[in-house]
């Protein structure tokens, strides 16, 4: 199925674009943005909103239009979990199938500071209706906060004889959070917990697909609860435990 942009009409291409230029807001600094969203191959460009961030820098808002399309089709893609479970479903999942409970430790490893995905997830209160990790019964889980070294982290897993350990990084400048991320996977390759652990990491620019290819078993987005996490956790556990019998 080849698919395009809908703006008002399908099929019209019609895209919507945001960037800073370093100019004072004027006319010219408008007529420099239409200009600029043209030349990335854009028609019938409009810039409809402009304002200045400081003296020499204006932020832009503009429409346009593209010929460009995509075969929907090809495109490859896997959840983390297809079903998700309710938070009663997955404490009687556990609670059947593992008879113990759940430990899972959390974190914003590296330098990160914002811990406010990591306590959406694992707080009680949760985030937007959805209880966090803390009230499940089946599950113990440790939240050590922010700008914990990876080191650490994986030692404070280890110690408490963790099932899953999950790693929330919401600063991305300049990828920092892709250094952070391959630096912990190292870890637990040389220390040989990868595989034994499960690791898992959310934050606003990572996907399941990102989180797979750096060496994580899963990864989480924007719109995640807790629930999500936890029916990947108890049914990925489930799943090892029953191919090592």
């Amino acid at each position: 199925m080849f698919i395009k942009p809908y703006g008002d009409t399908s099929d019209d291409g019609a895209v919507q674009l945001s960037f800073t230029l370093p100019v004072k807001n004027c006319g010219r600094a408008k007529e420099a943005a239409r200009l600029y969203v043209q030349k990335l191959g854009f028609k019938k460009v409009d810039v409809v909103h402009a304002t200045p961030l400081s003296e020499e820098f204006t932020f832009f808002v503009a429409y346009g239009k593209t010929e460009v399309g995509i075969d929907y089709d090809k495109v490859e893609y896997a959840e983390a979990v297809d079903k998700y479970m309710s938070m009663d479903e997955v404490n009687e999942f556990i609670k059947v199938h593992f008879k113990r409970k759940l430990v899972i430790v959390g974190a914003c490893s590296g330098t990160d500071a914002h811990t406010v995905g990591i306590d959406a997830i694992m707080n009680m209160k949760g985030y937007n209706h959805h209880f966090g990790l803390e009230r499940y019964p089946m599950l113990e889980t440790y939240n050590m906060g922010s700008q914990i070294p990876n080191e650490k982290l994986l030692s404070f897993a280890n110690k408490v004889k963790a099932d899953a350990v999950l790693v929330s990084q919401i600063v991305t400048q300049k990828d920092v959070h892709i250094k952070n991320l391959t630096e912990l996977i190292e870890l637990a390759e040389a220390e040989k917990v990868r595989g034994k652990l499960l690791l898992v990491v959310g934050g606003p620019r990572v996907n399941n697909k990102l989180a797979k290819e750096l060496g994580y078993d899963a990864g989480f987005g924007t719109g995640t609860y807790a629930e999500h996490v936890a029916t990947f956790v108890a049914k990925k556990l489930y799943e090892r435990m029953t191919n090592r019998k």
